[in-house]
């Protein structure tokens, strides 16, 4: 995507650690909106957007992601963050959709302990989750080698009770 020389110069005051990604959310924002060129009105909404200056539209899907709390020793979750942030792989499906990250947690360790107590926490701070993503690291994969959550069952009864829709998987 093409990016005017005034879009580029209001980049340059993002922290260079997050630029990549604050760039891709603008160029996502940008193609949701139809435009072909980056221009700095819409890096100006873009900030004020995630910067919280800006009102939500009702419209923007709210999805937390929980994680293996074991598999947080190794796993700094960054799968799972490139996939939301991509639309990749099981976020694939919101990629016409405006979305926000509310959370990404751990489940607490065995048996899902403070799952539902973070769950009710989002939505204290009124960022109550529309869909909660089961992190792969809860599921059987050879490839990575995880081990599938005994607890399983009683995480998804849990977050269902409480009326939250799930999707198994991230970025696998």
């Amino acid at each position: 995507m093409d990016w005017t020389e005034e879009a580029e110069e209001k980049t340059k005051n993002i922290p260079r650690a997050v630029r990549g990604m604050a760039k891709k959310a603008i160029e996502k924002m940008a193609k949701k909106q139809d435009k072909e060129v980056i221009d700095a009105e819409i890096v100006e909404k873009a900030k004020n957007k995630y910067l919280g200056k800006e009102e939500e539209s009702n419209d923007v899907k709210k999805i937390a992601i929980v994680r293996c709390h074991r598999t947080a020793e190794v796993c700094p979750g960054v799968g799972c963050l490139n996939a939301f942030q991509d639309d990749r792989v099981k976020f694939k499906e919101y990629e016409d959709e405006e979305t926000r990250l509310v959370g990404i947690f751990t489940c607490g360790g065995c048996p899902g302990r403070r799952t539902g107590r973070l769950l009710d926490n989002l939505e204290k701070h009124d960022e109550k989750p529309d869909v909660v993503h089961l992190g792969p690291c809860m599921f059987y994969d050879e490839e990575q080698e995880y081990v599938r959550c005994p607890h399983i069952g009683l995480i998804k009864e849990m977050i269902k009770s409480k009326g939250y829709d799930i999707k198994e998987g991230t970025h696998h």
